[in-house]
């Protein structure tokens, strides 16, 4: 007598679905997509929000780091090798991923899947603040490689409008747990805490570097918009800029 077979019952694979995204053909571009998030991005992040802090010292400290950095050598190949393709290769193969990736954080409310998920939105935040902060920054208004002095006012203008506040704390706070985050996926797909203690413990870390990063930026956006610096000059001259730094009483 014939019998019908059941088929077999759906299981469902506990974790978190990044650190199976690996599988398949797309084994090197996941690869890639998640060094590139490390190393030069998340490098450029914590570059980018400790010489932003340098704000809090004023337009002639934020134009002496301005000006700094735009005197390095082949600093226009720097950063699109370093910099722009790499945050365009992260960026778009990651919306990639969103969109065939899949979420069971309504039948499967795991922890991990609610990480994954912010992970996705915090991404994709991250990806548009950082394409408006670069085209209205780098790309528009007066140049800063040639008058790093006008770094500050330019970015104070920016910010006049509260709008734009919020799109900067809200696009900083993202790209800030983006990164956190990013850092222990690395950490787990890339074999460095192999065990669940291991990546619980590494989670702290993450975490308090995350914080850390968030403060940075934080400050730096109070320094543009708070009242000691609000009457900054439009481009602090060049002479003010090399003028070595004041050590001991006047002669």
């Amino acid at each position: 007598m014939a019998t019908i077979q059941q088929p077999a019952a759906h299981t469902v694979r506990r974790g978190v679905q990044p650190l199976r995204a690996g599988e398949g053909n797309s084994y090197v571009w996941h690869k890639l997509h998640s060094l590139l998030g490390i190393i030069p991005i998340g490098a450029f992040l914590i570059e980018h929000l400790i010489s932003n802090f340098q704000a809090l010292g004023g337009p002639v400290a934020y134009g002496k780091t301005v000006e700094f950095l735009n005197s390095l050598p082949m600093v226009h190949v720097l950063e699109w090798v370093f910099i722009f393709i790499p945050i365009l290769y992260h960026g778009i193969y990651g919306l990639y991923i969103w969109l065939r990736g899949k979420s069971n954080v309504v039948y499967y409310p795991w922890s991990g899947n609610w990480l994954y998920l912010t992970q996705r939105y915090t991404g994709i935040i991250a990806f548009a603040f950082i394409i408006q902060h670069v085209i209205m920054e780098r790309f528009m208004g007066v140049s800063l490689h040639d008058h790093p002095g006008a770094a500050f006012y330019k970015m104070q203008q920016t910010l006049a409008n509260p709008w734009m506040v919020a799109i900067y704390v809200i696009g900083m706070l993202a790209a800030c747990w983006h990164f956190s985050y990013g850092v222990w996926l690395f950490a787990a797909k890339w074999g460095i805490t192999p065990g669940t203690r291991s990546r619980r413990r590494f989670g702290f870390v993450c975490v308090a570097g995350g914080v850390l990063l968030a403060v940075l930026g934080l400050g730096s956006i109070w320094a543009f918009v708070g009242p000691k610096y609000a009457n900054a000059p439009q481009n602090v001259p060049i002479s003010y800029l090399n003028a070595p730094a004041h050590t001991g009483a006047p002669v």
